[in-house]
């Protein structure tokens, strides 16, 4: 038997760290208060695998969402998580605050503007009118601080967990080879 098994120790750390964000999903927290768009930002910018990027966050949406209940929204949900690990993968090569700065606002405006458009479209909620859909945006506006709040100090926490890894370069998170 050959025993010439490798782990990737660096991708195991990836993806242990996203899997404490969605377990943390679970817990008690105000709403909207939550790591998931945290979670794709990282996968987008930290494995080099695109398909990992994209996988993980979702698969960790997807196993909390089986806990928690699915809910009309999903489609809407999850695409903006996909975008959201798009505007991860614009992370590579652009190390810094500002850039990441940039994306965390940009993938919390996304999911504002996207998820409320759908629960005033779908949901039966409000006039299908534009007084009502301002109506929308006016009463989610709590929730998108707390997203944007909540938004910021995990993708600090995740991006700042994975600057203290080992092999971690300047200015690129995703593992060489």
């Amino acid at each position: 038997m050959n025993q010439n098994f490798h782990i990737d120790k660096r991708l195991v750390y990836l993806i242990a760290l996203v899997g404490l964000a969605a377990i943390s999903r679970l817990i008690p927290h105000p709403p909207n208060v939550t790591p998931v768009a945290a979670m794709a930002l990282f996968g987008g910018a930290a494995f080099a695998d695109r398909r990992l990027a994209f996988l993980a966050p979702a698969a960790a949406l997807l196993l909390s969402d089986l806990l928690l209940g699915f809910h009309s929204q999903m489609l809407i949900v999850y695409a903006c998580f996909a975008v959201t690990v798009v505007f991860g993968l614009c992370l590579r090569g652009r190390p810094g605050f500002v850039a990441l700065g940039a994306v965390t606002l940009g993938s919390s405006l996304l999911f504002f503007l996207a998820t409320n458009f759908g629960v005033w479209l779908l949901d039966g909620l409000y006039a299908q009118t534009l007084a009502g859909l301002v109506s929308c945006y006016v009463a989610a506006l709590p929730f998108f601080r707390n997203s944007l709040l909540g938004n910021a100090f995990y993708v600090l926490l995740l991006f700042g967990l994975a600057g203290m890894l080992p092999t971690h370069r300047r200015g690129h998170l995703a593992p060489t080879g």
